[in-house]
């Protein structure tokens, strides 16, 4: 079995910082992209931020500039840093990997179970 769990969510008021973490466990034998998801109240899900394993990254432009994404291959870790936090930030935010369990066979989609982020003063 392969788990992703997310930690560091949580209450900031706005023009503050928060830092997102997310460990894969169990039987891996590669990740290939990692990435953060955002889904607010009442919308959909939308994609914040991504690194590839060879540490390419892209952001959505409504983060860029504020949010840095990076990863950890030893650990299996990918992180999000947080800054210049607004209230538009609020969501519960989702960690996805594509992760290999075996060499040689394909990459599958994996979640996190989701953190709370909420910006408020």
């Amino acid at each position: 079995q392969v788990q992703l769990v997310e930690s560091g969510g949580g209450l900031v008021q706005p023009g503050g910082s928060l830092r997102l973490s997310c460990a894969a466990s169990g039987s891996i034998f590669s990740i290939n992209a990692m990435r953060w998801y955002r889904q607010a109240p009442g919308k959909e899900r939308e994609l914040v931020a991504a690194i590839r394993s060879g540490g390419i990254t892209n952001y959505a432009d409504s983060v860029k500039g504020r949010f840095t994404i990076s990863r950890d291959n030893a650990k299996n870790t990918v992180y999000l840093e947080m800054n210049s936090l607004k209230p538009e930030d609020t969501a519960v935010y989702y960690c996805n990997a594509e992760i290999a369990k075996v060499v040689g066979t394909k990459f599958y989609s994996y979640w996190g179970q989701g953190t709370q982020v909420t910006v408020s003063s």
